[in-house]
């Protein structure tokens, strides 16, 4: 079955078609087509007016048309679209999803920062180490933080804290202090810390560090890093960095999320898996239609 996802975040739209074969017992998740568009929807709506703009609603409109003519060139069985965090507080946000279901019938479902972080555990959970496990997911509106203790999940909380957020809103005390609190409330024993992060600026400053995306960040290499982000302006992280243009303004408040969530957590490194939010999407459709998915056999 070929399954499409649509993770509509604050700072970028990330677009996915994937065909899951059931081969036996085995089953693989193979990526037919991905594109990730940088239309940043929370610097209009973390601007304090909360309200999207028409331009940017027009190209929405365009882009969300553009997605679906490729779900239906590829006879995709089932597409997932969700926003997060900046279309959640949008004034205007339901009557934008109405004008794309209207333009091409695409449907979009805003989704809490709970289930943001569930649609994000499927994925998770296949990367947790024995130790307690923090898993920080910093976006551009909000982050949200899920600790673990022996793999199972005992709490998760959505802070709106975000990368674009902090660019466009001074940030609040009061909000970071509820996110340090939460997080020694639920972690009062800070032995065997360790933190997984998720998150396109999580995902850059790992390749940024050792040359790869993903694999495991030490927090004083992320320090670093950091001090070295902010001792360049926005046009030198961009040309002697390679960092694209809505990357290169985000990185650093993000990395200052990641920082702070753990050193209150006592972890001392950070495991980067290459997964996000359209996985967790991928996963939870192949959940729902898994029996409705035949099985390849192979016989002599």
């Amino acid at each position: 079955m070929k399954f499409a996802a649509i993770d509509i975040g604050s700072n970028g739209v990330r677009f996915q078609v994937t065909n899951v074969i059931r081969y036996g017992d085995e089953t693989t998740f193979k990526r037919l087509h991905f594109m990730r568009f940088p239309l940043r929807l929370g610097a209009d709506v973390f601007e304090g007016h909360h309200t999207l703009s028409e331009e940017t609603m027009e190209r929405f409109v365009k882009l969300m048309t553009a997605y679906k003519a490729i779900v239906d060139l590829y006879n995709v069985d089932e597409c997932f679209a969700c926003a997060t965090s900046a279309m959640r507080e949008a004034k205007n946000g339901k009557e934008l999803i109405q004008r794309v279901k209207d333009a091409c019938g695409l449907e979009i479902k805003i989704i809490s920062g709970a289930m943001e972080a569930d649609m994000i555990n499927k994925v998770i959970a296949f990367h947790l180490t024995d130790k307690n496990n923090v898993h920080i997911d910093v976006g551009g509106g909000s982050t949200e933080l899920i600790l673990y203790q022996k793999k199972e999940k005992v709490a998760a909380k959505s802070f709106n804290l975000g990368s674009v957020r902090s660019l466009k809103t001074a940030e609040k005390k009061d909000m970071w202090d509820k996110m340090n609190k939460w997080v020694k409330d639920h972690l009062p024993d800070h032995e065997d810390i360790v933190a997984l992060g998720t998150g396109g600026n999580i995902k850059k400053l790992s390749e940024l560090i050792n040359g790869v995306k993903g694999g495991v960040v030490q927090l004083d290499q992320l320090i670093a890093m950091r001090t070295k982000l902010l001792n360049m302006d926005y046009e030198e992280r961009m040309n002697k960095l390679k960092l694209n243009a809505d990357r290169a303004d985000v990185i650093i408040p993000a990395s200052s999320i990641y920082i702070n969530a753990m050193q209150q957590a006592g972890a001392t490194e950070i495991i980067v898996p290459n997964v996000g939010l359209k996985d967790g999407i991928m996963t939870y459709l192949y959940e729902k239609n898994v029996s409705k998915m035949g099985k390849f056999q192979y016989n002599n």
